[in-house]
């Protein structure tokens, strides 16, 4: 059987002459950005691609907000960079991805995500930033949850952390506070939310709603305790994301010249209740609830991970007579469950906001507005895997450009919120997935 899994040229429009305008003048209004802290998981750090590495810490929403921020009085931004040359590092010691040539078992060569080296770039753990005159204010961190803010020693539980602590004893809020922020910017629990998802649910839970607003609560009242102003962001929905949406549930495509597979799964799967004809089937998955045999076809509203084995799937029968495993599928009630905590989790968010008068940002309204897309700027983007101009090649972090339209999201929110006058980054100087 072949599966077909389908990974601009734009026109940038130029007038004859350029018509004369005033600068609007910049202002921070009613915040003081003199020490910008950010703190968040892996979309705050500038993660893409898989991993860690120099370019995406450049290009990290943290630092694109910043940048922004320094043009109306804003202070140095620093961050824990790793080395230029680096070839990054993952949660999973991998290197970053980048888009080459790949022979799949068809012997068919195809564009597809490579990492860049054999393994991540291990060094980075062992590296020991810290600087007491050289504040961090990027305190985005790749696996970051909410419970873990307050967390003493954090640094023995994320490898990340481990490269710009303080002292052994810090937990991420002591070393953040320690900065004395007079602005801030939070965007944390996307990676609690993430944990579950890319799991496809197995072996991962997610906190109650109690739980996510006495965490977030302590975080936010400590950000404030100084008299720090601030933006919070809301989670998005993560099933909109590339990696739950590019391999569709009944993405199992037979034609006429698949006639004998096709009388096989039918008898196999017809005393069962699944039926399968010419046209795109749906994949069969395993569930120990569905019936004797703990299999069941996919339904409409399921999500297959990109973390599944493609070559098994094309060549071996994966997903057709030997059922996906539950952790490459996002289950009705799996989803159902996700959607509803985000929304508990975004209630709590935005009740925030409102109680303290801080400035909101819906992340959830951006990511969203990814799957149909739209044009920013003469440029668009969407959510399609790799041409669509705004995720990296994980299908689950932004690239560059992304990151770029999604900061002046922040920008957005904080002029609104405090009468100020942010420029917005300039999205379309910044770079999208690079093809070989």
């Amino acid at each position: 059987m072949k599966y077909y899994f389908l990974i601009a040229f734009i026109g940038l429009g130029i007038t004859s002459c350029k018509p004369k305008f005033e600068e609007p003048e910049m202002s921070a209004g009613e915040i003081n950005p003199t020490r910008f802290v950010m703190v968040g998981g892996a979309h705050t750090a500038g993660y893409m691609d898989d991993a860690l590495y120099f370019d995406g810490q450049e290009n990290s929403l943290a630092n694109l907000i910043a940048g922004q921020l320094e043009k109306v009085g804003g202070g140095s931004f620093y961050q824990p960079l790793v080395s230029a040359n680096s070839v990054g590092v993952n949660l999973n010691g991998l290197s970053k991805l980048k888009l080459g040539y790949k022979t799949d078992c068809e012997n068919v060569a195809s564009l597809s995500p490579l990492r860049v080296a054999a393994t991540g770039d291990l060094s980075i753990w062992s590296d020991n930033l810290y600087n007491a005159n050289s504040h961090f204010g990027n305190y985005g961190l790749p696996g970051l949850k909410v419970s873990d803010a307050f967390t003493a020693n954090y640094a023995a539980q994320n490898n990340y952390f481990n490269r710009m602590k303080s002292v052994v004893s810090a937990s991420v809020m002591e070393d953040a506070m320690a900065q004395n922020p007079t602005f801030f910017s939070l965007f944390l629990g996307l990676d609690d939310v993430m944990a579950y998802a890319k799991a496809g649910g197995k072996g991962q839970t997610l906190p109650t709603a109690l739980e996510f607003q006495t965490d977030y609560t302590a975080v936010v009242e400590e950000l404030i305790s100084s008299g720090a102003k601030g933006v919070l962001a809301t989670i998005p929905d993560v099933t909109e994301m590339p990696y739950f949406t590019t391999i569709p549930y009944n993405g199992l495509a037979l034609t006429e010249a698949d006639a004998g597979n096709l009388d096989l799964l039918n008898n196999v799967y017809n005393p069962l209740g699944y039926f399968f004809d010419y046209g795109n089937n749906p994949f069969m998955m395993v569930d120990s609830t569905a019936n004797d045999f703990a299999v069941r076809q996919l339904l409409p509203g399921e999500y297959l991970l990109l973390s599944l084995p493609l070559d098994s799937v094309k060549c071996h029968q994966v997903g057709v007579l030997y059922p996906f495993r539950d952790e490459f599928v996002l289950s009705l009630q799996e989803v159902n469950l996700l959607r509803s905590r985000i929304t508990a989790y975004n209630q709590v968010i935005t009740n925030l906001s409102n109680q303290y008068g801080l400035a909101l940002v819906r992340t959830d309204e951006f990511i969203g507005s990814l799957t149909d897309g739209f044009v920013y700027n003469g440029v668009s983007m969407s959510a399609k895997f790799v041409s669509g101009g705004a995720y990296s090649l994980d299908g689950i972090h932004l690239n560059a450009r992304g990151n770029a339209v999604l900061a002046n999201q922040f920008i957005k929110a904080i002029n609104s919120k405090y009468k100020a006058r942010i420029p917005a980054v300039n999205a379309t100087a910044t770079s999208a997935i690079l093809f070989p």
